[in-house]
């Protein structure tokens, strides 16, 4: 009984042949393109040099940094007080993105028509692993606007928020320049990314027509697809004006 059941499972198994990605095949159609790949790497190597160029404003960014106090009575500074810097640390990470203290320093550089929303997004506060050191940096489009902001949050901060947090003032480690060189964008990073992405591009479109295509071009194809080898195939007629004009021709002589 089970033999019969195995018998009458075979047949469904054997007429459904696997559909397999031959990577072979995939390789070379991607080298028969090759030039079209590196016509798109360069067509997206350009295209995002030019939004580079004229459509990314480019920014540049002013640092200032903070050490943040915590010995106690201008003594030695001990286990304790190296946690409470810590923890001191982040406070200050958090305080100084405060909404009075971003009024503050709008109202004192007449920052007319930025919102305090608008001045955070401009800031970031990095604390260096293991150390009591806030580095205070701000990007703008402006160097100049972007050094002042950083040394007027500074000048702000140590004085407003010890009284908050009842604690020493920090002290002050490096004001911040002016920058000379932007920041970002990186022409050279957006240039390569442009790059792989046209390339990406081309080929996702050259491998997706070719796996959906199921035309059958070769007896290879049918043999690939049904598991059955041709017999025999017939030539192709010549379609066309061409053709009608050969076949024309071919009756009138035979008459």
């Amino acid at each position: 009984m089970e033999h019969h059941e195995a018998l009458n499972e075979a047949p469904a198994a054997w007429g459904a042949p696997r559909e397999e990605i031959d990577l072979v095949e995939l390789f070379y159609l991607l080298w028969g393109h090759i030039w079209v790949i590196l016509g798109c790497l360069a067509a997206g190597a350009a295209a995002a040099l030019v939004i580079t160029r004229f459509f990314i404003t480019p920014l540049y960014e002013a640092t200032s940094s903070l050490y943040i106090v915590s010995a106690s009575n201008n003594s030695v500074v001990n286990l304790t007080d190296l946690q409470i810097g810590s923890q001191l640390t982040a406070d200050y990470q958090e305080l100084m993105r405060s909404r009075p203290l971003l009024e503050d320093v709008i109202d004192r550089l007449d920052l007319e028509g930025m919102t305090t929303r608008d001045l955070e997004e401009m800031i970031r506060i990095t604390n260096a692993s293991d150390t009591r050191i806030l580095k205070i940096t701000v990007s703008s489009p402006d160097p100049q606007q972007a050094a002042s902001i950083a040394n007027e949050l500074v000048s702000l901060a140590r004085v407003y928020l010890p009284q908050i947090m009842e604690t020493q003032e920090p002290n002050l480690v490096e004001e911040a320049i002016v920058p000379t060189q932007k920041a970002s964008p990186s022409y050279l990073y957006n240039l390569l990314l442009g790059g792989v992405l046209g390339a990406v591009l081309c080929c996702g479109v050259l491998l997706g027509r070719h796996l959906l295509n199921d035309t059958f071009v070769t007896p290879d194809d049918m043999a690939r697809h049904f598991g059955v080898q041709p017999l025999a195939t017939i030539p192709e007629s010549e379609p066309g004006e061409a053709g009608a004009k050969r076949r024309w021709f071919r009756r009138k002589e035979a008459i």
